[in-house]
């Protein structure tokens, strides 16, 4: 083999990630949130940038129904105070209230106070009694006595240590149903994986009693103390729009969401004034840092828009008439026909928002692979959920469908081709239970 030194030229292509390009993809996959935040960031690294914040704008899911709220400003204003959300009182003043607190003494107040401080956001209790006991001082039977009277008070269910405990208190509190506090206190396990047939021949009352008891506790609440979260409602901007006219389909970007980015006019006659080499290169810096900035917002729209737009070309039928009408489509076909890389349209509909007449839907919903059929179309996986959804609302309870007993019926009955494996994936991905625990004994 020949083992040569010196100097060769030779030319190759290779694509460069510059700086620019970077910040380009970037810019393309953040969300509205993310995007804004990122921008909020470069106004402390760069004095030139100044960015115009969108007003807010309120909407409805459906997007004919905006008009009615814009006839005053004063009405538009009140709908937008409505979607805040009202004030909650706090979980430690309203159990406080009940105790009252006044009547207690300075010992008792601390370790109601302590263990009110270690309940989680779902209300459950998240210290142990052994702990309370030693920073205070006293028993763990003590303290026992002290959470069963925190136990008592509203919501129901409040400080239980898990589940079980939690909805035991409730039917306990309730006191309609004995077999329900039964079964909760001592047949917990096998009734929550519905093995019923045990419990009935142990209490010796019937199945149908156990279902009763089973609805009985679907009406309590798992999660006494959420009702305190001070998070506030999320409410989704969309990113872009899609109306429908006539019949045609309308594609724009939804102006309420796109912040603006301006150079500064009083920074930018400093920068021509400037004679100081130093300073002046920093300029050429940050002028140089808005510039791309402000490409690389433009390119997002543009690309977002395309790639909406043709989504919107495909999916016509879906646009006008509802989800129900989803045909198949993956990213590399939209890729292809826009000339694009399928990383670029993954990017660009990642946590983006469309609005449409029927809703409002994240982009990445209209993409669904295509599926076997009996019949000459192609079917989504979207459809074939929504058709094992329908066929599983529908069976009867006391005799719910197998998985295989699904394939088969979707394929004879709406020509959908699925396996079993399939079906029990698109199943838990709906959220229902096997067809053991879907079984109701009445």
């Amino acid at each position: 083999m020949d083992m040569k030194m010196g100097l060769f030229q030779q030319q190759t292509l290779k694509l460069a990630m510059t700086q620019e390009l970077s910040q380009a993809i970037a810019l393309l996959q953040y969300s509205a949130q993310e995007l804004q935040e990122y921008l909020d960031n470069k106004l402390l690294e760069n004095p030139l940038l100044s960015l115009e914040h969108p007003s807010q704008v309120t909407y409805e899911p459906m997007f004919r129904q905006n008009k009615k709220r814009t006839q005053s400003g004063n009405k538009d204003a009140a709908y937008w105070l409505e979607q805040i959300g009202e004030e909650t009182t706090s979980i430690e003043a309203d159990l406080l209230s009940q105790l009252n607190i006044h009547e207690l003494t300075k010992q008792q107040e601390s370790i109601f106070l302590q263990l009110i401080h270690n309940l989680d956001g779902n209300g459950y209790l998240r210290i142990n009694i052994e702990e309370v006991a030693e920073t205070n001082g006293i028993s763990s039977m003590e303290v026992e006595e002290y959470l069963e009277e925190l136990q008592q008070l509203e919501p129901y269910g409040i400080a239980a240590r898990n589940l079980q405990e939690c909805l035991f208190i409730q039917a306990r509190l309730d006191g309609s149903n004995e077999l329900a506090e039964l079964i909760l206190e001592h047949h917990f396990p096998p009734f929550v994986e519905k093995k019923w047939k045990g419990i009935a021949k142990d209490l010796g009352v019937s199945m149908q009693d156990i279902q009763g008891v089973f609805d009985y506790v679907q009406g309590l609440n798992p999660r006494p103390g959420a009702h305190y979260s001070m998070d506030r409602p999320a409410y989704i901007v969309p990113d872009v729009v899609v109306e429908n006219r006539g019949g045609r389909l309308v594609v724009g970007d939804y102006d309420g969401n796109s912040p603006r980015l301006n150079a500064d006019k009083t920074y930018l006659k400093n920068l021509k004034e400037c004679k100081d080499q130093n300073l002046n290169r920093y300029w050429q810096e940050k002028w140089q840092e808005y510039q791309w900035l402000s490409k690389g917002i433009q390119h997002r729209k543009e690309t977002i828009l395309n790639v909406m737009g043709k989504i919107a070309e495909k999916q016509t039928q879906c646009f006008l008439t509802g989800m129900n009408e989803l045909k198949p489509m993956t990213m590399k076909e939209v890729a292809d026909e826009l000339a694009i890389h399928e990383s670029t349209v993954s990017r660009a509909v990642k946590e983006k928002y469309v609005q449409t007449p029927f809703g409002t839907f994240e982009m990445r919903e209209f993409f669904s692979s295509s599926l076997q059929s009996t019949m000459d179309e192609e079917i989504s996986g979207k459809n074939a959920r929504s058709a094992l959804e329908k066929m599983i609302s529908k069976e009867n309870k006391q005799k719910p469908l197998s998985d295989q007993e699904l394939s088969a019926r979707l394929r004879a009955e709406q020509g959908i081709i699925l396996s079993r494996r399939t079906v029990a994936k698109y199943r838990d991905q709906l959220g229902l239970p096997s067809s053991s625990k879907r079984k109701r004994y009445e």
